[in-house]
């Protein structure tokens, strides 16, 4: 899905090798995501979609109805749910 169209106020795509990350304080895969970028050295957005009424919708658009974090939109407007930080990398440098 490309979410390019659907984007809520005030959040933009992501700018060019690095990804915007929708996330929970609670969830650990988001935490292992997270951690997984730091250490790969791809930069990111974090948004909290239970302080983002408009960011938790985008992400039930994009899953079908679930808020399932992580999910990941890149600089083209594509999406991701809990990818791997190999998979992130590897969407970036456009493989």
């Amino acid at each position: 899905m490309n979410v390019s169209q659907i984007l809520p106020r005030g959040v933009e795509l992501p700018a060019a090798g690095t990804v915007t990350l929708f996330s929970t304080g609670w969830c650990g895969y988001c935490r292992r995501l997270k951690a997984g970028l730091d250490r790969e050295g791809i930069g990111y957005t974090e948004i909290d979609i239970e302080r983002s009424p408009a960011a938790a919708e985008l992400v039930e658009v994009i899953n079908h109805g679930n808020r399932t974090v992580p999910t990941v939109v890149f600089p083209d407007g594509d999406c991701e749910t809990n990818p791997s930080p190999a998979q992130v990398r590897s969407r970036l440098d456009g493989n």
